[in-house]
Parts: structure tokens; sequence; C-alpha cells
């Protein structure tokens, strides 16, 4: 039995998506730029899928500009704004806890002569709004705070960070930008623009059950930003490149079935998440759960199995059909330990023992009792191959 736990990762593609986008490589293959009718049948479908995203997320079609993914997305907001505003300021503000999409960027705007502020965050890793306002200087021209944290599914308060930015535009500072990645809330929790606050949003396909290798960007109307790529005039002039029709097709169609069966996919994952905790629990008394319990996704659990290697569990479960994560999967095979949980303040103890475990609504619960059965048996098993004085110092059954 194979039991995919690792959704935070990716998401397997929805049927009633891949029947969506399966025209758009045979009958209706046109280029969306050309003028003819092969042509205009698929522009003709880049602009419902465009309506369909902005309908998600409460903006307008305008608004939003197609993309590869996630990566891609952020990368255009942070040095879109950066490049365009820079005669202004030179300063960013961002998190510790952000995706590496984010952090190398910052990392990349230091190298060209911006300065970055890395913002801390609590144990239950939310950043402090005091530390928003205090960082904020007249060279500030973005912030660019995660809305979920992908490996907690922690939530930031970003329409509170909102308030701050406008009371900071009221005094004449025009130039400040917010933007947030939303790859992790979109399709977990309501996500309206207007609402949050935002002047720009990331948003990806491949976690809300399309295809990889498409995702969106929101951009505010009257939000000035430098491309990053340069050729044809698509997407507004925001984005060059022959667009990719089936998977912003995909992408559409998968915004629609979020919105149209919202309230029941979610109760259902949180149900789902609910459940897994109390049985591990149960089971394997010894663990924690990182992140805030109340201010989170409904679909992430990252927990910490002290006295246990997440790794070595990792393996063990793979091995038995089952998938989940240590962390964020584009920073596998990395030797450092992560670093939200790092930033969070866990030990090293507890950053070497944790998995996150991710959930969607086409699992069950038959699969969550079969993983933490094979799991409470696998922690078992390596406990016993512990050393006694580590053994004592981690009672991890209960009884």
């Amino acid at each position: 039995m194979q039991i995919y736990l690792d959704n935070s990762a990716t998401t397997v593609v929805a049927k009633e998506v891949i029947d969506a986008i399966l025209p758009y490589f045979s009958g209706d293959f046109g280029n969306a730029q050309s003028v003819h009718a092969f042509g205009q049948r698929a522009k003709a479908a880049v602009e419902d899928a465009r309506r369909q995203v902005a309908a998600l997320i409460n903006a307008a079609p305008a608004e939003i500009v197609f993309v590869s993914g996630g990566t891609e997305a952020d990368n255009l907001a942070i040095r879109g704004i950066a490049e365009a505003h820079q005669a202004k300021g030179r300063h960013l503000i961002t998190t510790k806890i952000e995706h590496p999409a984010v952090l190398a960027m910052c990392e990349a705007l230091e190298q060209r002569g911006f300065r970055v502020t890395y913002l801390p965050v609590a144990r239950n890793g939310i950043v402090n709004l005091q530390d928003v306002r205090d960082a904020i200087s007249d060279e500030t021209i973005l912030i660019s705070v995660m809305h979920a944290n992908n490996e907690t599914g922690t939530l930031q308060p970003l329409e509170e960070i909102a308030e701050i930015v406008n009371e900071r535009r009221a005094q004449g500072h025009l130039h400040l930008h917010l933007h947030s990645d939303a790859v992790q809330s979109i399709g977990k929790i309501p996500v309206d623009v207007k609402k949050l606050g935002v002047d720009l949003l990331s948003l990806s396909g491949h976690k809300i059950h399309a295809p990889k290798g498409v995702g969106a960007l929101f951009i505010k109307k009257g939000t000035r930003l430098e491309k990053l790529f340069y050729g044809g005039h698509h997407e507004r002039d925001k984005r060059p490149g022959t667009e990719n029709v089936p998977g912003i097709v995909g992408l559409g169609k998968a915004c629609e079935l979020v919105r149209l069966n919202f309230t029941k996919r979610t109760s259902r994952i949180r149900e789902l998440r609910d459940y897994l905790e109390q049985r591990i629990t149960a089971a394997i008394f010894t663990v924690q759960i990182n992140g805030d319990v109340e201010r989170r996704v409904p679909n992430i659990s990252n927990l910490s199995f002290v006295g246990l290697d997440g790794e070595s569990l990792l393996i063990a479960l793979d091995l038995r059909g089952i998938a989940v994560s240590t962390g964020s999967a584009c920073a596998s095979g990395s030797l450092e330990p992560s670093h939200v949980l790092t930033a969070m303040g866990l030990s090293r103890q507890e950053v070497r023992g944790s998995l996150r475990i991710s959930l969607s609504a086409y699992n069950t619960r038959q699969e969550i009792d079969c993983a933490v059965d094979a799991l409470r048996e696998i922690a078992g098993r390596l406990r016993e191959m512990l050393p006694t004085d580590e053994v004592e110092a981690s009672s991890v059954f209960s009884s």
C-alpha cells in the first residue's frame, strides 16, 4: 500500500485538472499569441484561467501574471520591486523562516548593494509586529513575509503588517510595498488579497493539484516592477515567453475546484490532521508539535520525536511505501538543520527528530492509521538501537 503524506512538497494532479488540460496538447495546441483561430482558442483558455485564479483570491484578472511556479513568482516580486524602486531606497525586510526562493533572492540583492533585514520569529514561529515596525526606515521599499510557513504551516499576521505599511504610506512613504509568498496557504485557508492588504502575492499550481511548472504572481494595479526576463510582450510585459497553455489551464481549473469545494475540503483535511496528531501523541508521548497550534494551515503537522532521528524515521517509512518529509523539499540534500526550526529556537535534538506530515483531501483515515502504526513500530525499533543512556533520557513510548 502506497501512502502519500508529503502534500506540501507536491500534490497529485486532480482528474478534473487532467481532463481540462488534455485538449491543449492536441486539438487546441495553438500559440496563445497567434492571431489565427488555433491561437485565439488558446488565448481564450489562458484568459479563462486568469479569471479563475483571480476569483480565488479576490483579484482582478488583469492583476494576475502567469509564471513557472512559486520560485519565479517570488523572484519576480522581490527583484522586480528592488530594481524598479532602488532610486527611492535599497532596503528590504523579510524573516528568517522564508522559503529559499525568498532568502536566496534577498542574499543575491545584498551582493548588489541592497541591505536586507532578516526578522526573527518567536518559539511559535510568528514574527513580532513591533520588530516589523522598528525595522522600517525611509529607505525601505519592500517587506516580504510568507503567509503560511512551508515546514510548520504557521500563519503570519499579514493583515496587521499591512496596517503598519499603510501607516507609513500615510506618512508619505509611498514607495513601501508588501509581498507575501502564499504558496502553502492557497487552497488551505481563505486568501483574499484585498483583505490581506498585499501588493504582491505568489502562488504555485502543484501545491493545489495542478501540474508542476506553472504558478502566478498577483500584482496589485498600479504597482510598478521590473521584469526578470526580456523577449516578447507576453503577460502585459511582465513575463515574456510563450505561455504554457496546458499548465495555465490546469492552474485555472485547480483554482476553480478549490473555490467551489473549499469548505468541504478544508474541513476534511483539518479532521484528518487532528486525528493524526491525536493518534501519534497517544502512541508516542514524547512528541511535540512545532509551531503555533492555532494559527496554522489545516494540512501540515510538524512533529519532533525527541531522542530519535527524523531522517531515519523518514527512510524507514519510505521502505514501507509511506512518504513524509523532514522539511522543505527545496532544501533536501542539505547537511544543515532546518533553518525554520532553528530560527524558532528549537534545540538541535528537537530539529534532528522532526518530521513534516502534510495532508490533502485525497488522504483517508485508513492511511493515517497505517502510517501511525508503522511509525510506532519503527520508532520502537530505532529506540532499541539507542545507547542505554539515550534511551533513559528519551522515554519515547506511552504505556
